[in-house]
């Protein structure tokens, strides 16, 4: 067996984390790499490829590398992903462009692929268990039943005793047994089995076969030659990459003191037009998002700098009207490559907020950008902005203060990014600043249009057009009672024939409800440039609504439970009733496909008609796109920006009654929520 080298340092000097120590790290391992490579790959020019893109893809990812966790076990999870695509191409090619396998490797190939993994990191990388799991994100008891049924699968490609099954519940003792792992009661009662039992001797016996042929080919591979001319080829193409990309900077510095020259001739001849001015910022504002607005001259570029912790935060620009206040800016670490991004409110906030800033509105929020080019060529730069609350005044002056910048986590071991936000790491510092603002003028069309949605009456009553934002207003109907629509969203506006995306983290109530009768909305969409508003149109993309169906059942804590009742056209389980400190409720439905409700709306009831004094409520569930793909929110990262119009559906509800003496007899549903997907478009005339 190839033993698993562990890293015990973690990454921390300048030149670790340079090309030269990727490169070199892989040179030490390349035995361990090469023989995993060559369960997956025969084809030489393919293995060199696959060493080519590992290291490259290593090299981008040590920003996002965990100190915490084994270097070689993060490395492994990257080269086991390029590993997978090169194998998947590989079918694609003819058969003469490859180099036959030995019979096991054979027999490999037609395993599944993650029983063929789970094998190939523990008997031929030499992985523990526990190791092997977090490298392909299962739990341990996974990899025993991968690496029990990988086995059987061998057992049965090599021809060894395949009618022998033996008994059933006794498999998953097969591997913690033959590699001594098993505790000792458990040991006694499973020889005593074995013993008495002629099909569980002969199944275990063909078992331990196929396992000990795998070992001993596996120790046959250490011997395998690894081409001298491999990481020899990989590092002329590396270097030869870095060759190309230092001409390519070059170029850059010779035509930026060429701009510089232009922009110094034509500043001293005061022709510095808007043309130029549309020039200038094209050639000298790499942000492309400030570089839209100061191009349109609606912000302005602000030159502030703050340093504390290693950590420098630059203050570029920023552009301010009646709906926010954006500020654009530069995070620098100049100890480790670390990207760091702001979130308002959680360390960062506005010290003459009361005095400066409008606080009947709420700030927008912004994701952090994982797509532009700098914040993905960069490793220790972001690049991004913040949404504070809009000046009360025409001017200002904003106190900026920070405490406390978020890290900005991805996770590329499966090629997603994406932002845990139950896990947030922070860098501490304190960095203030005080930005000049001048506020940009907004203009409000009236519109005129109104739609059913449901049979509940909607209305379009204001587009706003602001430098930083485009907002349309409307109102919903709340004269029904069955039913309401708790709010909207939009896919987009169409603006004289050009498309403004929605923003979908900008739809709320209104501060103000001057009519009882109707609800009103501000959904907020990208800033329109354009000329002033001619022909209008949105495309509605969902309507989260609310059902009132209202239903009694009787609880009884005397009662055996799980029980079930229906409802909204589900069964729906009631778990668990326990009378105690607290009391606790439990009720669960898993079954969501063509489920009419995502949320319930529900309430305990004691002895004559007693409420809870308090009732804290826990909640499991899954989100579900569209095309009805369902996400773990417990078990499975994902981007939920990304998610196609997702639904949110509680699975299980826990109720617990904190310092009640009550005795619950009745679970009384309200209604429930749902999500109906939409496609209409309305067209709205300007009044």
């Amino acid at each position: 067996m190839i033993p698993a080298k562990i890293d015990s340092n973690p990454i921390s000097t300048k030149r670790e984390k340079s090309m030269e120590y990727v490169v070199d790290w892989f040179e030490q391992h390349k035995k361990s790499l090469y023989t995993l490579g060559y369960f997956y790959l025969s084809n030489q020019h393919q293995l060199e490829e696959l060493f080519y893109q590992s290291i490259i893809q290593v090299h981008k990812e040590l920003p996002r590398f965990k100190h915490d966790n084994s270097f070689d076990m993060w490395v492994t999870s990257l080269f086991i992903h390029h590993c997978r695509t090169f194998s998947h191409n590989r079918a694609n090619q003819a058969v003469m462009d490859k180099e036959p396998h030995p019979d096991l490797l054979t027999a490999l190939d037609h395993l599944k692929e993650d029983e063929r993994e789970g094998l190939l990191l523990t008997y031929v990388k030499g992985f523990s268990q526990e190791e092997a799991a977090h490298i392909l994100r299962v739990s341990v008891n996974q990899i025993k039943e991968l690496l029990y049924s990988g086995i059987r699968s061998l057992r049965k490609q090599m021809g060894i005793g395949e009618t022998f099954h033996g008994c059933t519940e006794y498999h998953k003792n097969y591997i913690d047994y033959l590699e001594r792992t098993m505790e000792r009661p458990k040991r006694v009662d499973f020889e005593v089995h074995i013993y008495h039992c002629e099909k569980c001797q002969e199944d275990l016996s063909t078992f331990q076969d196929a396992r000990l042929s795998l070992l001993d080919h596996t120790d046959r591979l250490q011997d395998l030659h690894v081409p001298s001319g491999l990481m020899e080829n990989v590092k002329e193409r590396l270097l030869e990459e870095e060759n190309i990309r230092r001409q390519r900077n070059q170029k850059r510095k010779k035509w930026g003191l060429v701009f510089a020259s232009v922009f110094a001739a034509l500043m001293s001849i005061g022709f510095f037009t808007g043309v130029y001015s549309n020039l200038y910022y094209t050639w000298t504002e790499e942000d492309e998002q400030l570089r839209a607005f100061l191009q349109q001259d609606l912000g302005e570029r602000v030159t502030l700098e703050a340093e504390s912790e290693g950590v420098t935060v630059k203050i570029k620009g920023v552009v301010a009207d009646d709906v926010q206040t954006l500020v654009f800016y530069e995070i620098i670490d100049s100890n480790e490559d670390n990207q760091y991004f702001m979130n308002y409110n959680d360390g960062v906030f506005v010290g003459n907020e009361n005095e400066i800033m409008n606080r009947d509105t709420y700030p927008k929020y912004y994701p952090p950008d994982l797509e532009s080019d700098i914040n993905n060529q960069e490793k220790n730069v972001y690049q991004g902005k913040i949404s504070l609350l809009p000046l009360k005044t025409d001017e200002g002056t904003v106190e900026l203060k920070i405490t406390k910048l978020m890290q900005l986590i991805r996770d590329s071991s499966e090629s997603i990014e994406y932002w845990p936000y139950g896990n947030n790491q922070y860098k501490t510092g304190e960095w203030s600043f005080e930005i000049p603002v001048t506020k940009q003028p907004s203009t409000e069309f009236a519109l005129k249009a109104e739609t059913e949605i449901e049979g509940i009456p909607v209305r379009f009553e204001k587009l706003i057009v602001a430098p930083t934002t485009t907002t349309l207003q409307y109102s919903v109907s709340r004269t029904q009672i069955e039913k309401r629509i708790e709010f909207l969203t939009f896919r987009n506006l169409e603006v004289n024939n050009q498309i403004v995306k929605a923003d979908m983290f900008g739809s709320m109530p209104t501060n103000s409800q001057p009519d009882m009768n109707w609800y009103s909305f501000q959904a907020q969409f990208d800033t329109h440039l354009g000329e002033k508003p001619k022909e209008v149109s949105v495309q509605f993309e969902s309507a989260y609504l609310t059902y009132e169906d209202h239903k009694t059942i009787a609880l009884d804590e005397t009662q055996e439970y799980p029980q079930t009742f229906e409802y909204a056209g589900s069964t729906i389980s009631i778990d668990k009733v326990e009378v105690g400190v607290p009391t606790t409720i439990v009720i669960s439905d898993h079954e969501i496909e063509n489920r009419a409700y995502e949320s319930l709306h529900i309430n305990i009831v004691g002895e004559d008609e007693s409420l809870p004094n308090s009732m804290n409520m826990e909640t499991e569930g899954v989100i579900v796109d569209k095309n009805g793909v369902i996400y773990d929110m417990n078990n499975t990262p994902f981007n939920y920006e990304e998610i196609e119009q997702p639904r949110h559906f509680i699975t299980v509800q826990t109720l617990r009654l904190e310092n009640s003496n009550m005795v619950p007899k009745r679970l009384d549903i309200f209604g429930y929520n749902t999500t109906k997907y939409m496609n209409d478009i309305v067209t709205m005339e300007l009044e």
